[in-house]
This record gives structure tokens, C-alpha cells and sequence, in this order.
């Protein structure tokens, strides 16, 4: 018996489809734990997990653009944790001039208030 739960298919994975063929990155952001990253996983050909990836915080600061490095679309999931891969990112997309090269994912986090 696999513990793998099979992919649902979502009304948003023909808008991701399209969305993919007319850009070089794609942002999918929403709520904590709504999908963004099952869905993006159908898409991707590799991923690095920006929050669960201890490596991430050391190669931001000494040699980012080896996180773009991956088969396209290259998963960036959580990247709001590291926003500087923004622009390395776009950097990147420009430099390589094709579609369907990043899909970034990242989780939108209510602003905290003093009470």
C-alpha cells in the first residue's frame, strides 16, 4: 500500500499551464497549506524548498545562483523566506530567454500587530 496520496486535479492547473507557456517564471502565492506547492509539483521538473533546506541560507549569502540551478521548470517553493532570489531569478529568466524556467511559490503571511 503507498502512502503517497494521489494528485488531485485542480481548476487552477489549466490556468498554471497556460500561464507557463507565455512566461519565464511563474509566482503562485496564497494562504499556508491551500496547495500552491501540490499543484506547482506537477509542473516542475526539480525544486528546492526554501523553508526546509538548510543550505538555502549559507548559498544566499555565498553563491545564490546555484539555487536556480535544476531541470525547467525549477521549483523555488517558499521563496518569500529568501527574497532577495527575486532578482536572480529575473536575472536569470532574461539571460535564458525562454518559457517555463522557474515556478516560485510562497506562502502570504497576515502582518503582525501590536496589541
Amino acid at each position: 500500500m503507498s502512502l503517497k496520496k494521489a494528485y488531485i486535479e485542480r481548476v487552477s492547473d489549466e490556468e498554471l499551464k497556460r500561464k507557463m507557456s507565455a512566461s519565464g517564471a511563474l509566482l503562485i502565492r496564497g494562504m499556508k497549506a491551500c496547495g500552491k506547492t501540490q499543484s506547482a509539483k506537477q509542473f516542475a521538473a526539480s525544486m528546492v524548498s526554501f523553508d526546509q533546506n538548510e543550505q538555502v541560507s549559507l548559498l544566499m549569502e555565498t553563491a545564490p545562483q546555484r539555487l536556480l540551478l535544476g531541470d525547467a521548470p525549477h521549483l523555488i517553493d517558499e521563496w518569500q523566506e529568501y527574497p532577495k532570489i527575486w532578482n536572480y531569478v529575473r536575472h536569470e529568466v532574461d539571460l535564458r530567454n525562454k518559457t517555463a524556467q522557474f515556478i516560485l511559490t510562497g506562502s502570504s503571511k497576515p502582518e503582525e500587530r501590536m496589541v
